[in-house]
Order: structure tokens, then sequence, then C-alpha cells
């Protein structure tokens, strides 16, 4: 279901592991469903434009979750995100406008799929479902042919406080911290909202190296603190048929070029932090597609946040670049140095 540019590094000496992890998930399902559970889907926000849609999901065996005497989502501990048991090759029914369409999960039981179907612009839902179970609905924004801004956010220390360079850190920030103790980043809602409402249809891209398992997480992060809603992609941990782990990195560069072919005529505005390789992608990016970029908005890391996540990358000097770059310590003073280039 998935692609990915991650070049084959000798795969006769790591593909035991992938069986290994795949044979794990499968004495896990078996498990499950010996004691009654069934699989589910997740579904998580996509997009698409003129006559698709990409739609992104997950095939789980979870439990239900824990709610507060007043109906709301108990606080999650990071760890409990990972106890779901993915479903692979499990066939998922798509619903869109009452026509069915078939699609087949990948071996981590992710869901990433073109659906050739019309929809108007805006957000749209869709329904999803498998085994037969309970239609799960999942929102799509469709992009409309004549926009032509669109804005794509980094989230680990851009919009969410995570200190994740640091390998120690990032597992306290992912497995331990209840997701009602994680911190937004200053400023950075009012940003992003800014940006979505200067003009009419613009699309909004979270694009992270995190774990689809923290997708539903992330989503109530998101909508808490009022940050606008949009697509999200997600990678899925663990070894590849043809390395020990998949590349976040080669992630987000996949990704950029997907939305660069999808999207011709869209102009990005790039955001992200210098605490992971932001800037290289986004420099390599607007070499590639020049005439694709609009901008690129860059969050410096605190002192502190600096010396828990392991130092600052390098940022490049662009000042002689052809598209404004920025760079600034939280969401307000990005937000003045993007007007001062007037893409606000």
């Amino acid at each position: 279901m998935r692609t990915t540019s991650e070049p084959p590094l000798e795969p006769r000496k790591i593909l035991w592991l992938a069986r290994l992890e795949r044979r794990f998930h499968a004495w896990r399902e078996r498990r499950a469903r010996r004691r009654g559970l069934s699989a589910t889907i997740a579904a998580f926000p996509g997009y698409g434009g003129e006559g698709w849609l990409r739609i992104v999901g997950r095939v789980l065996i979870v439990r239900a979750p824990q709610r507060t005497q007043s109906g709301e989502l108990a606080s999650v501990r990071g760890w409990r995100s990972f106890l779901g048991i993915p479903v692979g090759f499990a066939p998922v029914t798509i619903t869109v406008d009452g026509r069915e369409h078939t699609v087949v999960a990948d071996r981590g039981g992710v869901v990433d799929t073109v659906i050739r179907e019309q929809l108007e612009p805006g957000w749209q839902s869709v329904l999803l479902s498998v085994e037969g179970g309970e239609p799960v609905e999942a929102r799509v924004f469709i992009v409309a042919s004549d926009v032509t801004t669109g804005v794509v956010c980094d989230i680990d220390d851009t919009v969410m406080v995570t200190a994740l360079p640091r390998p120690l850190l990032a597992a306290w920030n992912s497995f331990v911290v209840a997701e009602h103790a994680r911190v937004p980043v200053p400023g950075m809602a009012v940003l992003l909202e800014r940006l979505v409402r200067a003009r009419q249809g613009t699309p909004m891209i979270y694009l992270s190296t995190g774990a689809w398992n923290v997708a539903p997480t992330l989503t109530r992060f998101l909508s808490r603190h009022l940050f606008p809603a949009g697509a999200m992609l997600l990678t899925d941990w663990g070894p590849t048929h043809e390395r020990w782990f998949r590349s976040g990195q080669a992630h987000k560069e996949e990704n950029l070029r997907r939305l660069a072919r999808e999207f011709p005529d869209v102009r990005w505005l790039l955001i992200g932090d210098d605490g992971q390789h932001d800037d290289a992608i986004y420099t390599a990016f607007t070499r590639e597609h020049p005439s694709q970029v609009a901008g690129v908005a860059i969050r410096r890391l605190s002192a502190a946040e600096a010396v828990l996540a392991g130092g600052r990358t390098a940022v490049d000097d662009h000042t002689g670049a052809d598209v404004p770059w920025v760079t600034a310590s939280d969401g307000a003073r990005l937000l003045e140095r993007l007007e001062d280039v007037g893409l606000v």
C-alpha cells in the first residue's frame, strides 16, 4: 500500500527481523481473537484533489478506550498507544457516496491508498469498515483545482514540545507522558490558524516522523489546543524488508515529493524546527521544486530545549534563497516574520 524511497540495504541480512516482527504480531492476533476480540479500523484525516482522495488508516485489535464519569476520553499514557495489535493484509471496505471500494492493508495493518472518486472541495466524510464491523468515519480534505497555496507543518518540537531527537527523552515522551501533559509550542496554533484562514481552501498537512500508533493522541492534542484541522501523515515504526528501522527523513522527503506531484500548481509554506533535519529536508525540496515553495519557517529551540534535544542542527544561510526563509523561537514571532515577507 505504501511506497518508500529507502534504498535496499543488504536485504538478506535484515529480512529475518521483519519476518520475526510479523510472526510476533500474528501470535498476538491469534491470542486476542481467542479472547473474543475483533479487528477495527482507526481512521486518520486524509486529503484529495479533483477526482481522487488519499485515505489513511490502520487496522487494529484494541480494547475499548476508557472514559471519565463525564463521558470524555480518559488521559492516556503514551505506552498504551502501542498496545494495539496490527492486523496485516486485512481487506478494508471504503464507502464513498454509497459506492464501495475494497483495498488491502499492508503487513503492519496500515491503509494508505488512493481512491478515484469526485467529491466537492473542503472537508468531506467517507466510511471505512473491516470484517463486517461498524463503519468508521474518515475525514478527507479535498483541495479545489484553483487553490495555489498550502501549508506543511512538522509536529514534534514545532507544534508540540517533545525534545524528540534525544532517544531517552523521546522514549519518555512517547511511552510514559500522559497525553494531557503534552505542551504546545506557544503561538503555533494562532499562526497555523491565520495561515489557513488567509486564503480560502488552503490545505493543512501535518507531516511527522511519529508513529501511526500515536495518531489518535495527536489528533486529540491538536483539537484540544485549537490547532486547525489537517491531514496527518505519520509513519510505521519497526523493521522493513530492507532496513532495521524505517527512515523518518526519507518518509518526509517522499511525502513532500508526492505532494509536489499531486498538486503541481500549489506552492507550499514549509514549517519545521532546528532540532531535527527539517532545514536540510526543506532545503533539498526547495532546490528540486523551486516553483512549488512559497517560503520556509523554522522554529528555533530554546536553549533548554536544545540541551534536552541533544543540540540543534545547523541551519544554512538562506539570505540568497529565491524564497523567503524566516526563523524565530515561537509561533507569535514566526507570524511577525511571515507578515514582514508578505506570506500572511
